[in-house]
């Protein structure tokens, strides 16, 4: 596990937040839930969490900027750095009493993503990397699988919801050449913790559009630390700007590609 000062900012950070979901978790079915747009459900306990998140990053780093879910951009007066949080990752899995959501945090310095965490209260796992020090699940190091053959591979995806209707026929067309070759597809419903599995190499790859950086950055860096491949969903650099990923070992992701393209 890391250990650095940095690290442990951001952990104290994650933990103090997770209790409050862990909490909220317990009791979802009394949650005050307000709706963002159809399928995209924002609720108090994501609110909450973020407002400790912030008020606990902004403590120990003071003047770092901070990029949202619910509160948006918030810039401070140091413009090399700049958090990017997601308070909850898997709202609609929260809201369901499933345990598949997560705490995701990054810190972006000079626009490189240096460090990232993502904890899922639910069930006490913590994932964190740091540029040139690995990635790890709790104490153990993490390295992405080492299946080269598509036949062999699971992989993750993330499904449009209904409020994103038009993205429908591509995803639709990106799963059917996907299902033709690969073992089996899953989608979970976290961004951050399918990257999560693919730097743990539970995963062969995962692809997804329609992401923010809130929901991503951390998940990059996990994956490149662990050996992985990271790109944008048509094999750009630059998967925060285009808001679209495609994540695996060096083998699957460079297959993964070419069937979403072929699509």
């Amino acid at each position: 596990m890391i250990r650095s000062a940095l690290m442990n900012v951001m952990t104290a950070a994650a933990l103090k937040a997770g209790r409050g979901l862990k909490r909220d978790f317990g009791e979802v079915e009394n949650l005050q839930v307000s709706l963002k747009g159809p399928g995209d459900f924002v609720s108090l306990a994501d609110k909450k969490c973020e407002a400790t998140l912030y008020e606990e990053l902004a403590k120990a780093r003071p003047g770092y900027g901070f990029n949202m879910e619910e509160r948006g951009i918030v810039e401070g007066p140091d413009k090399s750095h700049v958090w990017h949080i997601d308070p909850l990752d898997g709202t609609t899995n929260f809201l369901h009493g499933l345990p598949i959501f997560a705490i995701s945090i990054a810190l972006e310095r000079d626009g490189h993503i240096v460090a990232g965490l993502i904890y899922n209260p639910a069930t006490d796992d913590m994932y964190v990397a740091e540029k040139g020090q690995g990635a790890f699940q709790n104490n153990r190091r993490l390295r992405v699988s080492a299946r080269r053959d598509m036949s062999e591979a699971l992989i993750g995806c993330g499904v449009p919801h209904l409020g994103k209707a038009a993205a429908h026929p591509r995803f639709k067309a990106e799963l059917g050449a996907v299902m033709a070759r690969a073992v089996n597809v899953r989608r979970l419903g976290a961004a951050s913790l399918d990257l999560a599995d693919v730097a743990a190499g539970r995963y062969e790859a995962y692809w997804e559009r329609g992401l923010q950086s809130w929901d991503m950055a951390a998940g990059i860096l996990l994956v490149r630390e662990a050996g992985g491949y990271v790109s944008d969903a048509d094999g750009g650099d630059n998967p925060l700007a285009t808001g679209t990923i495609c994540a695996g070992n060096e083998y699957i992701h460079r297959q993964l590609l070419g069937l979403i393209a072929s699509a």
